[in-house]
């Protein structure tokens, strides 16, 4: 096996495993981390189709993807993470009234 094609099943794996977290999984929390593994896996599969011959360098337009993938799914993973901590740390507020 080249080193490609473990990189491309590799990340298949991942997101396999990711999204079966996401569909099984009912802690919130899990299904956080169960999308940062299924995204891991996506950039993985990019990476390894932006090698498409040994002997020439790899294109560099998924390796940019790639990077701005990984910015965006940190934001996005910053936000989910304090929406779940307000909702299992804070108490609900009483009306007034």
């Amino acid at each position: 096996m080249t080193p490609t094609l473990n990189y491309a099943l590799t990340g298949v794996v991942l997101f396999s495993v990711g999204l079966s977290g996401l569909f099984f999984c009912a802690h919130l929390l899990r299904k956080i981390l169960s999308v940062n593994m299924a995204g891991s896996g996506v950039f993985l599969v990019f990476v390894a189709l932006a090698r498409r011959q040994p002997d020439v360098p790899p294109d560099p337009v998924p390796q940019a993807l790639v990077l701005t993938g990984i910015v965006v799914a940190v934001s996005a993973t910053a936000v989910a993470l304090a929406l779940f901590r307000r909702l299992t740390h804070e108490p609900a507020e009483e009306p007034h009234g």
